[in-house]
């Protein structure tokens, strides 16, 4: 299969586009207080996955409640302010460094779309901090459930089909196996996995997968992927 086949691109973005472990550790080390700084990122992972399906609601909203179940478990600076500072943090968590300039490249080929577990609010943010990269968007408002759930991506295919375009010239990219890739493939989609935590153990800030799928694609950055796709194209002209 050539990249050539596909007309839509559809991303995950929170993980995949936007660093959100490094987002998530900086807030938990900047609002925790002294009790944060010896904690490994493990430490602060296996609690913050606890706390979000506790608190699975949108991030703009529910990001201070899962700081203070983390706080509770690890004893971290309990305070309204901290949890205040860390829910106005996850609007700043950074791009991976790759990410605006190779969805500039990518976009000259595809449409893309973002499909985003995170609410509008954050997911304003985080296309803003990509330079607003996305054609089309869909978002947990949008959706009504989060994924792994496949009525996520049921929403998408129909909004997509309106647009003219079938479920076969879609390539879904994404980091998380839990959420994506898995059911992604499970669906029919021809999919890309891009392992950010490649020569990592463990899968970080995402809950474990029942297994592990094997992808159409594999790529360790956003940037190897679209330096495949223009060779790709250097070939197939």
């Amino acid at each position: 299969m050539t990249f050539a086949h596909f007309k839509v691109l559809t991303f995950d973005v929170v993980g995949t586009l936007i660093d959100f472990e490094k987002g998530l550790l900086d807030g938990f080390r900047m609002f925790g207080g002294p009790a944060a700084r010896d904690l490994s990122d493990d430490d602060l992972f296996v609690p913050y996955i606890e706390a979000r399906h506790i608190h699975p609601g949108r991030a703009s909203q529910v990001m201070g409640e899962v700081y203070q179940h983390v706080a509770g478990k690890l004893g971290l600076d309990p305070s309204e302010g901290a949890a205040a500072a860390f829910q106005a943090h996850a609007l700043k968590w950074p791009a991976f460094q790759d990410s605006v300039a190779a969805l500039k490249r990518l976009r000259k080929r595809f449409r893309l779309v973002a499909m985003t577990n995170a609410d509008r609010v954050i997911f304003s943010s985080y296309s803003h901090t990509l330079d607003n990269p996305f054609h089309d968007s869909v978002t947990l408002d949008d959706v009504g459930v989060a994924k792994p759930n496949p009525r996520f991506f049921d929403f998408n295919r129909g909004r997509q089909s309106a647009f003219g375009y079938k479920q076969d010239e879609i390539l879904h990219v994404a980091q998380s196996q839990y959420h994506d890739i898995g059911v992604a493939r499970e669906l029919g989609y021809s999919v890309c996995w891009i392992e950010r935590r490649q020569g990592q153990e463990g899968f970080g800030g995402t809950p474990v997968p029942k297994e592990v799928t094997k992808p159409d694609f594999h790529f360790a950055t956003l940037a190897e992927l679209a330096d495949a796709i223009d060779e790709d194209f250097a070939a197939n002209r």
